[in-house]
């Protein structure tokens, strides 16, 4: 099994990257927030979990232990694949996931593209007493700090907008302009993502 690996990037893709180790070049498939702690030709160290399929042999690669360890129980899951549990880290940090778990917070693990209410409730059943919080910050912006999302949520959707965007839109708010994030003034947060959205462009125009 291989856990980690310390290699030199020669690739840096949307989903994936190629790392050179002792002259192989090895792909794993990874977030957007671990791929983008990559950069092509730096030596990285990245903590690994490999799944083994009849037909393949796929490396998900991390930038934490804590990540990895979250992943492989998660995928332990019934219904939750290799690609839903990154799906998951690509939405919340590990610390989010254990309290998400710990609190039965299903709303949070359908904010995953692909998984239902029912996925949901599945998932925070069987993670009862296997994820638990650390006690480790959540970073400002996060789900779990940002008390004013039901607001911002509602007055976008009754825009035109659907959840989707309108959580994708706040993500993205929450990582380019954190300031107006940690302001929680629901006005200027929803003037702020509506110009990212189309810059006052109707949904469907």
């Amino acid at each position: 099994m291989i856990s980690t690996l310390r290699g030199v990037p020669q690739q840096v893709n949307l989903n994936s990257a190629i790392i050179e180790v002792g002259g192989f070049g090895m792909l794993i498939q990874a977030t957007p927030q671990t791929l983008a702690t990559l950069q092509v030709g730096r030596e990285v160290l990245v903590h690994t979990s490999m799944v083994v399929r009849e037909d393949s042999m796929t490396l998900f690669g991390f930038a934490s232990g804590e990540e990895r360890e979250v992943f492989d129980i998660l995928t332990a899951v019934s219904g939750v694949g290799p690609r839903t549990g990154l799906a998951i880290l690509a939405v919340h940090t590990p610390e989010e996931v254990r309290i998400a778990a710990s609190t039965k917070d299903t709303k949070a693990f359908t904010k995953v593209s692909g998984i239902g209410p029912k996925g949901a409730e599945r998932i925070v059943l069987e993670l009862s007493g296997k994820l638990t919080p650390t006690g480790a910050p959540v970073p400002a912006g996060s789900s779990k700090t940002r008390a004013w999302e039901p607001q911002v949520l509602e007055a976008l959707t009754g825009l035109g907008w659907t959840e989707r965007d309108a959580l994708k839109a706040l993500d993205a708010l929450a990582k380019n302009e954190p300031q107006i994030v940690t302001s929680g003034s629901v006005p200027e947060i929803l003037r702020a993502v509506l110009r990212s959205l189309g810059r006052g462009n109707r949904p469907g125009n």
